[in-house]
């Protein structure tokens, strides 16, 4: 075994690999760019070296970097990881030039899949079913015409050296098939250097099921079971699972025969992942090899109870696999979903920023957490924009559904937007479910898993005011502390020696502005909005939870701290709650009363109405503001002239902030 390897890698994996490393006592080294100086990978390793700048071609694609910090650390072998430099026949060569082990798989190996029409030729020969089509070197457009009308419509064009969802094209009829076949070849000359295409029969409503492969120098060759991946969003997955929810045992049993037939036509050595494609009636053709260690690799370890990470290390070190075909089990129901920094409302656009807080579900044999930050770090514009891989193991696929929704509810992100209620939709969606998704479902029916919030009830308003109320008599108990903590007058419950004093609350909640009256102190209330009363007894908050009585009912309910307030999760949804100043004369926005207008939060501002010198009504808009995915109009005080305007459109700025000045006429 190794004493020390270099991980030519970043963010989550680079961290689960060290995490391996430390159980096995192997010394690890990091390499970093100068956005990742301070990141979580390069804190968790055990020695980091700088080898460029924040643009992957200046750092973690430059592969004769990587192997000079290998030879100056002393560093035997280098683990790729995934993405970057881990499918590169030419890197993996070069590491074995150096005299070091390259941890995956031979170079021979990752070109023979390089080419996705080489590939098909090769599968079919060993008796690996793939999907009918053209492969031919023949890439005139009279040849591919004459074999896209043979093979018929619906038909995919690819590329033939693409990957990620980029070079592919749906056609439905022959009129149309140039015009497709011209985009995807320029697409496919702009992403990969060459336009060579394949032809395919396009395979409606299709699931997408993997197998772990896994060979090892000795020629032994096994699978370590399938991962069902359809849930994917333009080609990329958003959910993976094992075992499939569709296969039969016999269908299972025949897919890992034939990928251990796949890895064995390339004389495969290490991890791969032989990916099918497979249609409603449970038919399967081969799609491609993934030439390392998968993403989603955290639900065959959960299910299986192996470490691949450790398996690749001890193959890469000369040894035979572990275990036999025979002894490698499945046992119970596994699930991952991707945290990601990315606006779902945006068309999924990638975020960046610095996480202010991150809330993750604590570890345990039945959830685990594979993150690459912390809160306090920076999700770089520079690199994916994954938070963390969050995977849970049960019993069975409903108990596992259950126990992923937790797990999301225990989640919690500020300073940047993220998928979170995407992904909570995503795994109570009847699709998923039922176990009925195929890989075009979310792309079809985007807009089912990005409804708007429902508008907060007046219960739960009611639910929020008992939080702020709480949270109000925590703070005041905390400032009380130094004097007599015993004191009525320490709390700031509404306490009277002749009564209970109602109290005012304006609050913001689920998009609305609730004005709630609440009488009562102690955890019990008596809770008046929108024309409804509602009965809160014994109201307790506990770090990150509330509970307490509504009308009459047990609720419980998980509290974070959100941007500028709080936020409430009452196990289905999220609920974004602010308390608000009293409301100013004619508008929304704080004043100040010598006209200036207060930002009521901390938010974005999205659009200025207003110019300086112009006239103005009480009451007229004057600038909107974005906070805690909520648009909020900032109006006028006062009649009369912009005097100043302090804030531009896409400024970020603080609650209680001058954005302008309305002088009195």
């Amino acid at each position: 075994m190794f004493d020390k390897i270099l991980i030519a890698n970043r963010g989550e994996i680079a961290c689960r690999i060290i995490r391996t490393c430390r159980r096995l006592g192997i010394a690890s080294v990091a390499v970093y760019s100068d956005a990742d100086a301070g990141a979580l990978h390069v804190r968790m390793a055990d020695e980091a070296v700088h080898i460029g700048g924040p643009a992957p071609a200046d750092s973690y694609l430059r592969g004769e970097r990587i192997l000079q910090a290998a030879r100056a650390t002393g560093a035997q072998a280098i683990h790729p990881g995934y993405g970057f430099l881990s499918e590169n026949a030419d890197f993996a060569e070069a590491v074995a030039a150096a005299g070091l082990v390259f941890i995956g798989p031979r170079p021979e190996s990752m070109r023979r899949m390089g080419s996705k029409a080489g590939a098909k030729e090769l599968m079919a020969a060993a008796g690996v079913p793939v999907v009918p089509g053209y492969t031919g070197q023949d890439q005139s457009p009279q040849t591919l015409l004459r074999e896209a009308a043979r093979i018929g419509f619906p038909l995919m064009i690819k590329a033939a050296h693409g990957g990620g969802g980029k070079g592919m094209r749906v056609v439905h009829r022959l009129e149309d098939f140039p015009a497709a076949l011209e985009s995807c070849q320029r697409e496919a000359r702009g992403a990969f250097g060459r336009d060579r295409v394949l032809l395919e029969r396009y395979i409606a409503s299709p699931r997408h099921i993997e197998v772990q492969v896994f060979g090892d120098a000795h020629g032994n060759l096994v699978h370590l079971h399938e991962r069902e991946c359809s849930a994917q969003r333009r080609y990329q997955k958003v959910l993976e699972e094992s075992p499939s929810p569709f296969l039969t045992p016999e269908r299972r049993q025949a897919m890992g025969q034939a990928a251990v037939a796949a890895a064995r036509a390339i004389d495969y050595v290490n991890a791969g992942t032989v990916e099918f494609i497979v249609d409603g009636e449970g038919a399967f053709w081969f799609m491609e090899i993934n030439t390392r260690l998968q993403v989603e690799h955290p639900v065959t370890e959960m299910v299986t109870g192996l470490d691949l990470v450790e398996w690749q290390l001890r193959v890469a070190a000369g040894e035979p696999l572990p275990l036999r075909q025979e002894r490698i089990a499945q046992r119970g129901h596994a699930i991952e979903v991707r945290l990601y920094a990315e606006d779902p409302e945006a068309g999924f656009l990638p975020a960046s920023g610095t996480l202010r807080r991150l809330v993750l579900p604590t570890p345990s044999p039945q959830v685990r957490v594979d993150a690459g930050v912390e809160a306090g770090d920076t999700v770089s514009v520079f690199y994916d924009p994954m938070i963390a891989k969050l995977i849970v193991h049960d019993a069975d696929r409903p108990a596992a559904l259950a126990r992923l929704r937790e797990a999301l509810a225990a989640s919690h992100v500020a300073g940047t937007r993220t998928n979170l209620a995407f992904l909570e939709a995503l795994v109570r969606h009847p699709a998923v479910v039922e176990g009925r998704i195929d890989t075009g479902y979310l792309d079809r029916h985007t807009d089912e898993f990005l409804a708007p919030p429902v508008p907060a009830s007046t219960a739960l308003a009611a639910a929020a005011a008992a939080l702020l109320l709480r949270q109000q008599a925590a703070e005041a108990a905390a400032a009380a502390r130094s004097g007599d903590p015993w004191s009525p007058w320490a709390l700031g419950d509404g306490w009277r020696l002749l009564g209970r004093a109602a109290r005012m609350l304006r609050l913001q909640a689920g998009g609305q502005v609730h004005e709630v009256r609440a009488s009562g102190h102690g955890g019990n209330w008596r809770i008046e909005a929108g024309g409804h009363a509602h009965e809160v007894q014994a109201a307790r908050l506990d770090g990150t939870t509330l509970e307490l009585r509504l009308d009459g009912q047990a609720h419980r309910y998980g509290v974070f701290a959100g941007d500028g307030g709080l936020e409430l999760h009452d196990g289905r949804q999220r609920l974004a709650v602010r308390l608000l100043p009293p409301e100013s004369r004619g508008g929304e926005a704080a004043g100040a009363g010598d006209g200036r207008v207060l930002a009521p939060m901390p938010g974005r501002v999205v659009v200025v109405h207003a110019q300086p010198g112009a006239r103005v009504e009480a009451g007229t808009p004057l600038l909107v503001m974005e906070a805690m995915k909520m648009e909020l109009t900032v109006r006028a005080p006062q009649a009369g002239v912009v005097a100043e305007l302090r804030a531009a459109a896409g400024e970020f700025v603080e609650a209680d902030a001058v954005l302008a000045v309305v002088a009195a006429e």
